[in-house]
């Protein structure tokens, strides 16, 4: 197996501040932190939760879970090709199976990644002990490691701290959008005394809270730095993306020439603008926006 340094991260990502009316005319800075030029295939938070897991694996195989459009699974099959690793998405959704693949499902096979795809309600319940393992004899893949949906474990987190300590001393506010809350729980535990981290969550339901503090538990014993969560931004949950937030997008493309991914990105930088409009930040407050992601294909 290859080493991950092998792999040349772009470690810290670049930090660049943006002339943004809609923040400067209400004495706010919004700084970009790129965590999408960390690597071409691992992009973002999936090389900070990613790398940990595979010195975890210890060359064995990885099992991992997600949608049809997971970036999850794409970033870990990308790591698979790469490191020379055996890699195996388990797909929700059995009617999947038999249908032509999507680019991101397509993309995952092309970088070597079994696709074993599992009806909806097996996959709710991938998580109770009984039913992964019916699913790791299935796959017959006993001794793999196993990686959560979304990539966020304790590993995880702990691997997404360092991305808090890049951050210490860069902005008031640290915001950042929300999958399954390991970014999340590991940055605010990076983060200096003084900073705070804001999710953005991108699912609706309101579940978030609690799966960021019972990750923290899980990595570091116990609640870590300061950081909250907004909900009001899922713009009717994930991979929904109406046309009033993709003309957004566009706009902010145009402005900034940044490439905006529309499930994550988009939704957290509107988040931005609507709470500076609302007065959510006293002026003279530096946000910074972590780009997680960019867009695909």
């Amino acid at each position: 197996m290859t080493s991950p340094d092998t792999l040349r991260p772009r470690l810290p990502s670049p930090l660049r501040e943006v002339a943004d009316e809609r923040f400067t005319r209400h004495g706010v800075r919004l700084l970009l932190k790129r965590d999408d030029l960390i690597h071409p295939d691992l992009i973002g938070n999936k090389w900070r939760k990613l790398v940990p897991n595979i010195g975890a694996a210890g060359g064995r195989t990885i099992v991992t879970f997600g949608g049809a459009y997971s970036n999850h699974l794409r970033a870990t099959a990308a790591a698979g090709r790469l490191l020379g690793l055996t890699t195996v998405g388990v797909v929700r959704g059995q009617e999947l199976a038999d249908r032509p693949r999507n680019p991101s499902l397509a993309r995952c096979e092309a970088d070597g990644m079994r696709l074993h795809f599992i009806d909806r309600s097996t996959y709710r319940r991938k998580a109770e002990p009984g039913a992964l393992d019916v699913i790791l004899r299935a796959l017959d893949e006993p001794d793999a490691h196993v990686v959560p949906e979304g990539g966020s474990n304790a590993e995880a987190v702990r691997g997404c701290q360092a991305l808090g300590r890049e951050l210490r001393g860069h902005g008031d506010v640290v915001a950042l959008a929300c999958g399954t809350g390991g970014t999340l729980a590991g940055t605010a535990a990076g983060l200096a005394p003084d900073q705070r981290a804001l999710g953005i969550p991108v699912l609706k339901g309101g579940f978030l809270a609690a799966e960021t503090r019972e990750l923290q538990e899980r990595a570091f014993g116990g609640r870590r730095g300061t950081w909250s969560l907004d909900d009001r931004f899922h713009f009717g949950g994930y991979a929904r993306v109406p046309a009033g937030l993709e003309a957004f997008a566009a706009d902010f493309e145009d402005r900034h020439g940044l490439p905006v991914e529309r499930l994550y990105v988009a939704k957290m930088l509107h988040a931005l603008v609507t709470l500076t409009g609302e007065g959510a930040f006293p002026r003279g407050t530096t946000i910074t926006a972590v780009i997680t992601g960019r867009p695909f294909p």
